[in-house]
């Protein structure tokens, strides 16, 4: 009989001790869900961003990634909607934002304007431009618009930790 009631009183205890966090539990699944109008709201500050790689000296990739570009600007301008993008060219592509090579200077200084409100950044890839100037024995310009990053892989990598969708023509 002793043992019975011990065995009794452990299961009590042990019963009693779980109602504060069933309690809990409960509280949780039964609170109020948000409205509609406030997830809707949350959505529409969303920030979109969105890191394109270039890293071929064909023009028709070049365009491709400009055409990506536009269409995703024309999209989310149509929602209401903001982007941020930044294309990234490194090897190669670095030719896409060279001013003696570039066959896309005049769409990438015209994307920059039509791109407000949303935000457009051309990265260039440092290491890649020094190779190219040691190779070639002079140094190299690059676009007006073009912002020099040390390195364009690295560039797209830390973009990407940092929640940015990549793409790649």
């Amino acid at each position: 009989m002793r043992r019975w009631l011990r065995q009794a009183t452990v299961a009590f205890i042990a019963l009693i001790s779980l109602i504060p966090a069933a309690s809990a539990q409960n509280a949780k699944a039964h609170r109020p869900a948000a409205s509609a109008e406030s997830a809707k709201a949350h959505h529409s500050t969303r920030l979109h961003r969105m890191v394109i790689q270039v890293d071929q000296n064909d023009p028709t990739v070049m365009n491709l990634a400009l055409n990506n570009v536009t269409n995703v600007i024309e999209y989310y301008r149509a929602k209401g909607e903001d982007i941020d993008v930044d294309v990234v060219a490194y090897g190669p592509g670095l030719h896409m934002f060279r001013a003696d090579t570039s066959p896309v200077q005049d769409r990438i200084k015209n994307l920059k304007n039509y791109a407000f409100p949303s935000r457009i950044q051309f990265s260039a890839c440092n290491v890649t431009k020094a190779g190219m100037e040691k190779k070639e024995g002079h140094p190299i310009d690059v676009l007006s618009d073009v912002v020099m990053v040390p390195s364009g892989v690295v560039r797209v990598m830390e973009l990407q930790e940092k929640g940015w969708s990549y793409i790649r023509p």
